[in-house]
């Protein structure tokens, strides 16, 4: 039995053994394992590819199997690793993934999912080694953790196993972005130094700005409420450029994302920043589509920032289902075809008026809203969202007096500080996306920070979730501070920050 690999995406990527066994019996070429249609129909492309290429099938009985059998497969890509291990059925053949579909004249092409596959598979295994089309290789080299081998067609690739003259076929990784990168506790971070839109631009609104610090540090949800013009947008879309570094691995899986939503990879060094129209469809917010399950916004935010403005405008049935991405960081997409699992870490950001006219904060205009309509326009939101709300955010009212006070750059190395804090302490994930298992172990109160949480517990009548919220927070404000113990004050400045009913 020979075999080499391959993968495939469905619930989550997969790593498929492709063996081969040829016996005694009646000369047919048969794949077993749960293959769509697409796997089925190579066996013809592949018959036809190899007799074009004036090699003679054996007399045997030839079965492939995709390992594990229970996982289904899907895609074309697999034609490559079934040809070589029929045209290669004597050799002795090397630990290599194997990806690409064939042409009828024995070129070896790319598919639309192979890149983000191979974008996947990098976040998962380290150092694979991965022969692809060639038209793809030079793309595929600048993803980092990969071995890239680029094959035109069969004859190269015959060359290339049967000759394992490996080297002639590799193509160098050399990418910009990773050549200065930043390391803590043995972890590779990509630094961002860009501030295409700076925290400079925003005049006063201190409170929001220390909001904006905290919310960066430990990615937490925020809500920004107040008059038009008064900076809720530009804090949230200046967010994004604070953020601690990406990991390597984040950078992947934010491309991994984009391929799959038909982008061009970019390897950018500021996180993913989604900002949908209130208008937008539930299936292009939270993935869909008619057979496949495609990706929708809420996935594409992942490791980033995802933005509602106006949000009590959005529909009551968008708003309501943001719990599941914001509770469980996951999305679960179910089709016909697929059924598909996408990470949902992000930080979601809201703005919203105050009231329908947008007047209630002003101290110049009069709201003309009747208390109904307050209501109306408050309830479209239900407490069971707002619950998931980390921070809120009240913004003030604009005045002449106004000032810038701090830059982005500023705040970046202050929360960089934080998150290099953080990490030293063991910490894997944000403080905003801690289970509340681990609350125990990193979120330690001094006695008088614990005494105030219990009296705001039973002041405010806080939920299970409000108190392992008020504690996240309050570990990212400890963080800016480099404070390994939670105090009193970090208490207090959190509960400043939650809403009222």
């Amino acid at each position: 039995m020979k075999k080499l690999k391959c993968i495939s995406y469905g619930e989550n990527l997969d790593i498929i053994d492709v063996e081969s066994t040829f016996t005694r019996g009646l000369p047919n070429l048969s794949i077993v394992g749960l293959a769509n249609t697409a796997i089925k129909e190579s066996i013809e492309r592949i018959k036809a590819t190899l007799l074009s290429c004036d090699f003679t099938f054996p007399a045997k009985k030839i079965t492939i199997n995709l390992s594990p059998s229970g996982i289904p497969k899907r895609g074309s890509h697999f034609d490559l690793a079934i040809a070589v291990l029929i045209l290669l059925q004597n050799e002795e053949l090397d630990d290599f993934f194997v990806v690409g579909e064939l042409g009828l004249d024995g070129s070896i092409k790319s598919t639309n999912e192979l890149f983000s596959l191979l974008l996947f598979l990098s976040a998962k295994i380290n150092h694979a080694k991965v022969v692809v089309p060639k038209s793809i290789a030079l793309k595929a080299s600048m993803i980092p953790n990969l071995e890239i081998y680029g094959l035109e067609n069969l004859n190269e690739a015959i060359e290339f196993f049967k000759e394992k003259n490996y080297e002639k076929f590799k193509f160098l990784q050399n990418h910009p972005l990773f050549s200065n990168p930043l390391k803590i506790n043995d972890e590779i971070f990509i630094p961002n130094n860009q501030f295409d839109l700076d925290f400079k631009d925003v005049k006063g609104q201190e409170k929001a700005k220390k909001a904006c610090m905290i919310a960066a540090l430990g990615m937490h949800n925020i809500l920004f409420e107040g008059s038009p013009g008064s900076g809720k947008s530009m804090c949230a879309k200046r967010l994004v450029y604070i953020m601690p570094p990406q990991s390597l691995s984040e950078v992947l899986m934010q491309n991994a994302y984009m391929s799959l939503n038909s982008k061009e990879c970019e390897f950018a060094k500021t996180r993913a920043f989604r900002h949908p129209h209130h208008t937008s469809t539930r299936a292009s917010i939270f993935g869909g589509g008619a057979k496949n399950a495609k990706i929708g916004e809420v996935a594409l935010a992942n490791g980033g920032v995802l933005f509602f403005d106006e949000f009590p405008h959005f529909n009551k049935q968008i708003i309501e289902s943001l719990r599941e991405p914001l509770e469980d960081y996951k999305i679960h997409i179910s089709r016909v075809n697929s059924k598909t699992t996408y990470e949902t870490k992000f930080s979601f950001v809201a703005a919203q008026n105050p009231c329908p006219c947008a007047n209630l904060f002003s101290k110049n205009l009069s709201c003309t809203c009747t208390d109904n309509e307050i209501k109306k326009y408050k309830n479209h939101i239900s407490s069971a969202v707002m619950d998931r709300i980390d921070l809120y955010v009240a913004m003030d009212e604009i005045s002449k007096d106004d000032k810038a006070s701090i830059t982005s750059k500023e705040m970046s190395e202050k929360i960089l500080q934080g998150f290099i804090f953080g990490k030293k302490r063991g910490q894997k994930e944000f403080n905003g996306k801690l289970k509340d298992e681990d609350l125990q172990n990193f979120c330690p109160l001094e006695k008088d920070a614990k005494d105030t949480l219990d009296l705001a517990i039973s002041r405010y009548n806080l939920s299970l979730r409000s108190v392992n919220k008020v504690l996240k927070v309050s570990r990212s404000i400890a963080d800016l501070q480099e404070k390994e113990i939670i105090n009193k004050s970090h208490i207090l400045e959190t509960l400043s920050f939650r809403i009222r009913g």
